[in-house]
């Protein structure tokens, strides 16, 4: 039997769909008694996220009465940084995402200077697409590893000034409302998850600046023992040329699949190439020497990812991040999938890029907070 925060979600989320608007609807698709249900609803509309309102079509017996998310509430506010950029948006009670802009950062500056222009964007955006509607909580993905759900980031290798922040205290701090901090690829996942709205086990890779990555298994994340599982960008590779690491280590995954690598490569190679987006940017004017190496990146990194399918035998395996919106490095990820996997585990085994695209860590975000938040009115 699932368990009531599971059931609290997996109410939310047919609500918000449309594919649940009644007791007797959650019943049906939950698969769970009428009483498990009726306690779920009766807490939702306690919390005041949920409303009850109108009757519905009797099939028989008594009239349904309507369930619908409270819409108008407020926002949540969402952020994800990365080693270059950051992206904020607005998600509406229900988790949707209403709102996205992305905006140039330099990760090396701190937590407070960094905070500081977030803060600023937060206003912006609000003003821009939710003026006046009340800020439920705030929600941020970090590409490091995060203590969840305590919000600290522990040893992040690309993010000097930032191990043992306690970013999660700092967001409620400033904010003065629930806040929620996790990983880039675990948020990511979230949101590709939702957005897919398909069951089975997901193996998720986020591949841009650094490398993430996640397994959601029976619709939950496996976060592990401190909940730092997924960190594949510091997976040993034989064919890395023992190139030294951020970690501090050698032979990472990171140093040779990675945008960062690929960024070092080419401009070692006098390439006027500066950032992650200037590799895609090559790609698609279909420079040889720049192809033939991110498809050699992609190599690698389905070299890393088929030990994990042998292991999990997953039912698809997504990539999202930059990366993944070059088709060369996801041919090049399934091709080695294809040769390296056991031919049992590949029969029924989909592999493809993210379908949530650059917004699928806020949306994640955004279905993380309307766990915890409180959203009754004030």
């Amino acid at each position: 039997m699932s368990d009531p925060a599971s059931l609290r979600e997996q109410a939310l989320s047919l609500l918000a769909s449309g594919k649940a608007a009644s007791r007797a609807d959650l019943v049906e698709t939950l698969q769970v008694a009428p009483s498990t249900v009726s306690s779920v609803v009766r807490r939702l509309l306690e919390e005041g996220t949920i409303l009850e309102e109108g009757v519905g079509v009797s099939t028989g017996g008594r009239r349904p009465r309507i369930l619908r998310l409270r819409q108008d509430g407020g926002v949540f506010a969402v952020a994800e940084l990365g080693g270059r950029h950051a992206r904020v948006g607005l998600c509406s009670p229900s988790g949707a995402l209403l709102a996205a802009e992305e905006f140039a950062v330099d990760i090396g500056a701190g937590p407070e200077a960094i905070f500081d222009t977030v803060t600023a964007a937060f206003d912006t955006v609000r003003n821009s697409h939710a003026p006046g509607r009340r800020l439920l909580a705030v929600g941020m993905a970090l590409p490091g590893p995060v203590d969840f759900p305590h919000g600290r980031l522990i040893g992040p290798a690309r993010m000097p000034g930032w191990s043992g922040y306690d970013v999660q205290n700092d967001l409620r701090r400033r904010f003065e409302v629930t806040s929620v901090v996790d990983n880039d690829a675990k948020a990511a996942a979230i949101g590709e998850h939702v957005t897919r709205g398909e069951g089975g086990d997901m193996i998720y890779i986020k591949a841009g600046t650094g490398i993430g990555g996640c397994l959601i298994s029976g619709a939950q994340i496996y976060r592990g023992g401190r909940g730092l599982s997924g960190d594949v960008t510091h997976v040993r590779v034989a064919d890395s040329g023992e190139r030294e690491c951020s970690c501090g280590s050698r032979g990472c995954l990171e140093t040779v699949a990675s945008g960062a690598a690929l960024v070092r490569e080419l401009a070692g190679r006098g390439l006027p190439v500066s950032s992650t987006r200037d590799v895609i940017d090559a790609v698609d004017n279909a420079d040889p020497a720049v192809v033939t190496l991110v498809r050699q990146a992609g190599r690698l990194l389905g070299v890393a990812v088929s030990g994990l399918v042998n292991f999990l035998n997953p039912d698809r395996v997504v990539l999202g991040g930059v990366l993944s919106t070059l088709d060369v490095y996801v041919a090049a990820v399934k091709g080695v999938l294809y040769e390296r996997c056991l031919p049992p585990l590949t029969q029924s085994l989909s592999i493809e890029a993210s379908v949530a695209g650059p917004d699928a860590a806020l949306i994640g975000l955004g279905h993380l907070l309307r766990e915890t938040a409180d959203i009754r009115p004030s």
